[in-house]
C-alpha cells in the first residue's frame, strides 16, 4: 500500500485557488492552528512557556506539563504549516484533528460538561474545528490519484 504520493509534497498553483471552496476551508483550518501555538508562550521569541497553560495540561494529566505544551505546539505548527500550503494533506487534517481531540479531552477533564460552550472555555468549537479537519482529509482522500494505491480503508467500501 501507498501511503504518499510525489503530490503530498509538491507545492501546488491549485492549492491556492480561491474560488475553490475546499481550499478556503483547509487554509482557514491551517491558519487557525497558529494562533493556538502562539497562546502556550508567554514570550514566544525565547519560547518560554506560560505558566497557566503547564498547569493546565499537568491538571489534565498530560506529566510533565512543560513536554506536552511543547509537544502540542510542534505538531499544531507543522499540521498549521502543511494545510496552508496543501502538502500532504490528507494526513496533516487527520493529525490536526487528532491533536483537537486531545485538546476536547483535556478540556472535558479539567472541565467536565459544564465547560461545552466556546464563550466558557469549553470545547464546542475544537469539537467543529476536528470535525472540519475531518471533512478536509475525507475529500482529500477522495482526490487520490487512480494510478495510486488506494488507502486500505477504501477498499473496505469498494463494491466488488
Amino acid at each position: 500500500m501507498l501511503l504518499f504520493t510525489k503530490d503530498d509534497f509538491r507545492l501546488k498553483a491549485e492549492n491556492f485557488d480561491l474560488t475553490n471552496g475546499n481550499n478556503i476551508l483547509r487554509i482557514a483550518a491551517g491558519a487557525f492552528m497558529f494562533p493556538h501555538v502562539a497562546g502556550k508562550f508567554a514570550d514566544i521569541g525565547t519560547l518560554t512557556l506560560k505558566a497557566g497553560t503547564i498547569g493546565f495540561f499537568a491538571k489534565a494529566g498530560m506529566t510533565p506539563g512543560e513536554l506536552w505544551v511543547y509537544l502540542a505546539a510542534a505538531a499544531e505548527v507543522t499540521a498549521g504549516i502543511f494545510l496552508v500550503l496543501g502538502l500532504c494533506t490528507r494526513y496533516a487534517a487527520l493529525g490536526a484533528a487528532a491533536i483537537l481531540g486531545v485538546a476536547v479531552y483535556a478540556l472535558q477533564v479539567v472541565k467536565g460538561f459544564s465547560g461545552w460552550t466556546w464563550n466558557t472555555g469549553g470545547y464546542e468549537y475544537p469539537v467543529f474545528w476536528a470535525l472540519t479537519c475531518v471533512a478536509i482529509a475525507i475529500e482529500e482522500f477522495k482526490r487520490v490519484p487512480a494510478g495510486a494505491a488506494k488507502p486500505y480503508w477504501s477498499s473496505l467500501f469498494s463494491r466488488a
